[in-house]
């Protein structure tokens, strides 16, 4: 009778133990929030009906850089979802994550892209149409600050690649349009959807530089009628690449669940809510299904402009470089 008694007890500990719940933190970027309320409930519905295991999931939000620095100095990220590889790159320095963590998932660990696009007030009367437009003196733009959001980083390099690929455009001409561009900008917000509030509630601004998705939010919560969505001649691609957080999954014990939530963006049905929510879906299927919300925009990489994301940091964000040379001249 004891040994039944001991073996049930066993086999009740390892049933158990093999539908343990698990609570995970994604440490995401600003703008990215509206997506993670779809998509969390269709992961924890799937991944229920699959193992019988209930994942209970938490958000944070913020500036992408900042997020990943976070992360860096101790916040316990289970998986870090991020938009722009350097913040990633900034967690394999530390040890948090393998070197090699953009080889782990499909198309270099990016479940999706966006592009960088303008929101000018109705009626357009300014009369924006491209980055060159947005050194018209006098004009009002908001894009968040470069060294703590990837919203403004890669606003910032669009306009730089921009001018690069102009005729006869250089080095020198990139600077003086992007400095003319943020000597416009009134105020340097921390991240995306920040500066989505200073434009929308404030007032603030002729002109928002922000993500594709992040427009289709404005249209959401804001409506349609006040604002128009501009899509410049020439325009970034932002990779939204996403990683496990190793160091902190080993030590939690929660790898199985984090791996299955990251590769889950790349369903059917996590595409299908990307592309919902005016993310531009990796899978050519739904990436066709939803074509017509996507209006073709010619874009270009970072790394084929600009070579890796450790020498544009280098050479433009870290402290003293071109961003910092600019904006001291305002």
């Amino acid at each position: 009778m004891k040994l039944r008694l001991a073996l049930a007890a066993l086999l009740l500990a390892a049933t158990g133990s093999a539908l343990a719940d698990a609570t995970l933190l994604n440490v995401s970027y600003d703008v990215m929030r509206d997506f993670y309320k779809d998509y969390n409930p269709a992961f924890q519905k799937a991944y229920k009906a699959k193992t019988g295991e209930t994942v209970t999931l938490q958000q944070s939000h913020g500036g992408s850089s900042k997020q990943a620095l976070a992360v860096a100095n101790g916040l316990a990220a289970d998986v870090i979802t991020m938009n722009q590889a350097t913040d990633i790159d900034l967690l394999a320095g530390k040890g948090l994550v393998p070197a090699n963590w953009a080889s782990r998932l499909p198309n270099h660990a990016v479940p999706f892209t966006s592009t960088i696009v303008f929101l000018v007030r109705k009626g357009n009367p300014q009369q924006v149409r491209d980055w060159s437009d947005l050194a018209k003196p006098g004009l009002k733009v908001v894009i968040p600050n470069p060294k703590t959001s990837g919203n403004g980083r890669y606003s910032y390099l669009a306009a730089w690649g921009y001018a690069l690929k102009q005729p006869g455009g250089n080095e020198a001409k990139a600077q003086d349009l992007v400095g003319k561009i943020f000597k416009n900008v009134p105020v340097l917000d921390g991240g995306g959807r920040a500066a989505t509030t200073t434009f929308m509630q404030r007032q603030i601004g002729d002109v928002l530089v922000t993500f594709e998705n992040e427009a289709e939010m404005i249209a959401r919560e804001f409506g349609r009628g006040g604002f128009e969505v501009v899509y410049p001649s020439l325009s970034v691609l932002a990779e939204n690449p996403v990683s496990v957080v190793d160091k902190v999954v080993d030590r939690k014990g929660s790898r199985k669940q984090a791996e299955a939530y990251l590769q889950y963006l790349w369903s059917p049905e996590g595409q299908k809510l990307a592309a919902e929510n005016y993310l531009r879906p990796q899978d050519p299927v739904v990436a066709k299904q939803f074509a017509s919300r996507f209006p073709a925009v010619k874009t270009f990489t970072v790394a084929s402009v600009f070579g890796s994301w450790a020498a544009v940091n280098q050479k433009h964000f870290a402290d003293g470089g071109s961003f910092d040379q600019i904006f001291s001249k305002k």
